[in-house]
């Protein structure tokens, strides 16, 4: 009984080890996170997004920063994964989440009151290990907190700490920044939607090489739930071959007299009223 509690221990202690191992190994070269958006993932270095490194989404309202922010959540979610989000503008819809395959039960929200305490929640939320992927939005800040309108920019020193932590928890952070306040992520993708076309994502920055490409996200490929000729923004779009273009014409001359009836008559001024005897007249013969 005695041996087999000394090999019971020996396993325990090599597992420890190999825990320790795991832990001290830079975090950037175990894995990365895929999207599920397969233009967007063929983009990148890695095939996906790096884990243990800070990623930022940069561009303007409705470029799709968000979007690709869910996909990333609801990929890890289906891999069984935690993950949370840094919520500055406090904006966040929950049923958009779910529609973009997010599981509400995996994803802590964290609205700080303040603009102060977005990055130091990051900070916390990314050291702990305990998320696969942690979104801090910066895109605003929160309402009524000194810095609520246009991006929040983060401070050096705060950028500093976030890599620092996503390294050392081996996190995946994602950055949603604004264009007028850009961050210092390992790297930083421009994400541009390009009206009924797609999604355009380029690389600007990225210590993996790539600088330059970009891709295009078809709509369909972003929001698998929409129908093949449907659109973000509800309208519809129609198969190339049929697409009609409408014949120009002319415009048609408009007298100075008004808008002219039938035979060129102005409705209740051109004809004259029957007198009452023609009308009698006209009823008795």
């Amino acid at each position: 009984m005695s041996g087999t509690a000394e090999k019971l221990s020996v396993t325990v202690e090599a597992l420890r080890e190999q825990i320790r191992r795991l832990q001290a190994a830079p975090r950037k070269y175990l894995a990365t996170l895929r999207t599920g958006v397969e233009p967007f993932d063929a983009l990148l270095p890695a095939g996906g997004l790096p884990l243990g490194q800070v990623v930022e989404l940069w561009g303007e309202a409705a470029s799709g920063r968000t979007s690709l922010a869910l996909r990333t959540v609801a990929s890890a979610h289906r891999e069984g994964r935690l993950c949370a989000y840094v919520d500055g503008p406090g904006e966040l819809y929950p049923p958009a989440a779910v529609a973009a395959g997010v599981d509400p039960s995996r994803l802590l929200i964290v609205r700080p009151k303040t603009a102060e305490q977005l990055a130091w929640s990051a900070v916390q939320l990314v050291r702990s290990g305990a998320f696969a992927c942690v979104v801090l939005d910066l895109t605003r800040g929160p309402a009524g907190a000194g810095k609520g309108e246009g991006g929040v920019r983060l401070s050096p020193a705060e950028g500093k700490r976030l890599m620092e932590a996503a390294t050392r928890g081996g996190s995946l952070l994602l950055l949603l920044t604004a264009p007028e306040a850009p961050a210092d992520g390992m790297m930083r993708l421009r994400t541009e939607a390009r009206g009924d076309e797609g999604l355009s994502v380029e690389v600007v920055r990225s210590r993996q090489g790539g600088i330059g490409s970009r891709t295009l996200v078809p709509w369909g490929a972003l929001y698998p739930e929409l129908g093949e000729w449907e659109t973000p923004w509800g309208a519809e779009l129609l198969p190339s071959e049929t697409v009609t273009v409408p014949e120009l014409r002319e415009p048609e001359r408009v007298s100075p007299e008004g808008h002219r009836g039938i035979m060129g008559q102005r409705p209740g001024r051109d004809v004259p009223m029957p007198s009452l005897r023609s009308s009698l007249d006209a009823a008795l013969h």
